[in-house]
Parts: C-alpha cells; structure tokens; sequence
C-alpha cells in the first residue's frame, strides 16, 4: 500500500517528459521553418529559435512550479483571474500600448516585451468556470446557474473577437460549451447555449469583409491564388511536397518565403514537407498521448474543481491542436493560431507549459 500511495504522489511524470520534448520539437522546427526569414530580415538566423529558448526556459520555470503549488490553492484566485484578462485584455485597445501586426491588434507592448492577452484569458476562463461550477454545482441543470460562467465568456469573447481575432474566439467559444457540458448540465440547458451559438458563427463572418474573403479563399482558393487563396495553396504545397516520408529535417522550400508565417501559425505544414506524412502520424500521436493523459488526470480526480480544471486544460490544448491542424489542411477557413508548444511565440509557449505543470499538479492529488 505504500508502494502505491508514493507511486501516486509521483503524479504523472511521463506528460510532463512528453510536454518537454514537444517543446524542445518546437524550438528545433522553429529554427528550421525561419533561418532563412531570419537571416534576411534581421540578420540572424536564429532570431525566432533564441526567442523560443528563453520562452522554453521560462515555460519550464513556469511548469516547474505550478507542478508543486496544491492546484486547489488556484480556486481562490479565479476573481483577480478574471479581472486581470480583461484588463489585458482592454489594454490591447490603448494607443501606445496595444501591439498592431497585419491589421490586428493582439499585443500589448512594454519596450521589447509583448504579451498576447487572449492566451491568458483562456486559461483564466478555465479556472474560474472549475472554481464557479465546483461550488455551484446543483445550479448548472437551468440557464441561470450557469449565466456567470456564459456571460464572463461572452466578455471574453467580445473583447477578443474586437482586436480583431477570429480563431481564438471560436477556441474561447468551443471551450465554453465543453466546460459547460462537463459541468452535468441537462441537454435541454445545452441545447438553449448552443443554438445562439451556432448561429453567431456565419454572422461573426457575414459582419467582417475580410473574414468574407477568407471564406471565399476557403472554398475555393485558386480564384484568388495571388491574396486571400495565396497562403492555403502555399500549405498545400509544403504538405504535398513531403509526401509520405518528406524531403528532410532543415530541407524544406515553402520556408523560403514562399509560405507566410511558416515559423508560427503554418509551422505544421513545414514540419508536414520535412517529416512527412509519418512525421505527422508520429507527432499526432504525441499530441494524442498529451490529451489522453489529460483526461486521465480528469477522469482520476475525486473533486469536482480539480475535474473541471483538468479537462478544461486538456480542452484548451485539444481545441488548439485540432483546430491548427484543419486550417493548415484546408479542411476549414484559415485563421491565425499557433499550434501549441511548436509554434514560435513565448506567451502560448508559457502560459501552456505552466498549465501542464498544473494539470500534473492535479495528477498527485489523494
């Protein structure tokens, strides 16, 4: 019985070696998708990888620690939580400190440091929907039990659908009706949340010129192959170039800028041309194990908040993935999101790493 009781305590160590080795993928497919892109425009082709590394130093501070803070502590924070998200996320709005690239703001900015509000807010929105639900658990079968955790995010998503960006409110949003399913509400309750929601979609296009274009793009990208089709064709090139063993690590064409943010949001379909269509089967697979030990730790967990809290995070990385990985695919409209732990960009690099730290956390929990 002891034997087993500090084997438990262990917690589960083979997600954290398999969230390591992501991230150390990522900075390896980081340098090959931008040394080129680096090199002529800053003179540096390892400008995006020593960026990554000092995120992967931070994320594996981050992870370390969140591994060891009782992950029930984290219920008390889920008001200032909250709070800090929106005013990230309010500040994108405020000239001279909100961060604008190709048309959207998505930043904030202090010097040479920037942060992207929207990645923060997922997590928060997962923290508090654990911490509300958990304790309000008999509410969730009506509408009004479970209007707190829609209208904060609702708030998330007005906010983040105005910088403008797309994908990551259909993440806030799909993440909202998981969580909200997982609470035990009733299918009526569901259906009632789900209907607007559906229907807020085509309108969130139909409202946005660009996004109209995007869908156009989407359907059939060869009529604009020289704008909104240019980079969708440019993937499908990088993916049919591997075909199914690939060209080799550092070997890809697309990289040199031929596919537009080959190093974050298309990094897959760099690592499609170099790996090939094993390479990928390979790395699905430990995305795959990512979110099966997720749901392991979920599924093993005797309190509610720790439940909640572990399948929200486990939502959050599934969504991401899922979602990278269709719009890279052409399967459906693209839209700008990294893939988690591969794609360059410190924020989602920590602020994920960190939250696997805490869904281990919860894998030691009695």
């Amino acid at each position: 019985m002891k034997t087993a009781k500090n084997r438990k305590k262990a917690g589960d160590i083979p997600l954290l070696v398999c969230v390591a080795l992501m991230a150390c993928f990522g900075c390896l497919m980081i340098y090959s998708a931008s040394a080129y892109t680096a090199q002529v425009q800053y003179g540096d082709k390892f400008y995006f990888v020593k960026k990554q590394i000092v995120g992967l130093i931070a994320g594996g501070a981050a992870m370390a620690g969140m591994c060891f803070l009782p992950y029930k502590k984290l219920e008390k924070l889920k008001y200032p939580a909250v709070i800090i998200s929106v005013i990230l996320l309010a500040l994108v709005f405020v000239p001279g400190i909100g961060v604008t690239n190709y048309g959207a703001t998505r930043w904030i900015g202090f010097g040479a440091f920037t942060i992207q509000p929207s990645e923060i807010a997922k997590y928060a929105f997962v923290l508090f929907s654990a911490a509300y639900f958990s304790k309000n658990y008999e509410k969730v079968k009506t509408v009004g039990g479970i209007l707190p955790v829609l209208v904060t995010g609702l708030v998330f998503c007005a906010l983040i659908i105005a910088e403008p960006n797309m994908s990551i409110t259909m993440c806030v949003g799909l993440l909202m009706l998981g969580i909200i399913f997982l609470s035990g509400t009733n299918l009526k309750t569901f259906a009632l949340i789900l209907i607007p929601f559906v229907f807020a979609v085509p309108l969130l296009i139909i409202l946005e010129p660009y996004r109209l274009q995007r869908l156009s793009a989407f359907i059939d990208p060869w009529a604009s192959p020289k704008e909104e089709g240019y980079q969708l064709i440019q993937s499908l090139y990088a993916l049919g170039n591997g075909g199914m063993f690939g060209t080799g690590l550092f070997n890809s064409v697309q990289k040199y800028r031929f596919l537009p943010f080959a190093e974050s949001d298309f990094i897959l379909a760099i690592m499609g041309e170099e790996l090939g269509f094993i390479g990928l089967l390979i790395f699905f697979a430990f995305c795959g194990f990512i979110i099966w030990r997720g749901i392991r730790i979920a599924a093993g967990c005797k309190d509610r908040f720790g439940f909640l809290l572990a399948a929200g995070i486990t939502l959050v990385y599934g969504i991401q993935v899922a979602v990278n990985a269709l719009v890279v695919s052409g399967a459906i409209p693209p839209t700008g999101l990294p893939l988690p732990l591969i794609s360059s960009g410190n924020t989602s690099l920590i602020i994920t790493m960190a939250s696997m730290g805490v869904l281990y956390n919860v894998s030691r929990a009695d």
